[in-house]
């Protein structure tokens, strides 16, 4: 279950990363909004499952998923660079984060 909720809180991450951006500086009441919930919500599932997982381990996999998430999304609906170069290098986070998950 912690490692549910610590991919979820990852996902987070990259809500409030969005919606950080999207705010424009705190000037736009919804994304702030959002971010201030997704970002409260990300901080309390990581709080949950450093309980159950070691504190580098767990906190290396939240910030994983939300570094690729929120690289993914820009990506993908943000119009951001999608070389082959960023998309090697995102795969090398991913392995990272597996790689946690199956040493751990």
């Amino acid at each position: 279950m912690a490692w549910l909720i610590l991919v979820i809180s990852g996902a987070m991450e990259t809500a409030w990363a969005i919606a950080l951006e999207k705010s424009e500086g705190f000037s736009k009441p919804m994304p702030t909004t959002i971010f201030v919930l997704t970002l409260v919500l990300s901080m309390a599932g990581l709080g949950y499952a450093l309980k159950f997982i070691p504190v580098g381990t767990a906190y290396a996999v939240w910030v994983g998923i939300g570094a690729v998430g929120t690289a993914a999304v820009g990506m993908i609906w943000l119009g951001e660079s999608s070389s082959a170069a960023r998309i090697v290098c995102l795969s090398l986070v991913v392995a990272g984060v597996v790689g946690l998950k199956v040493f751990h």
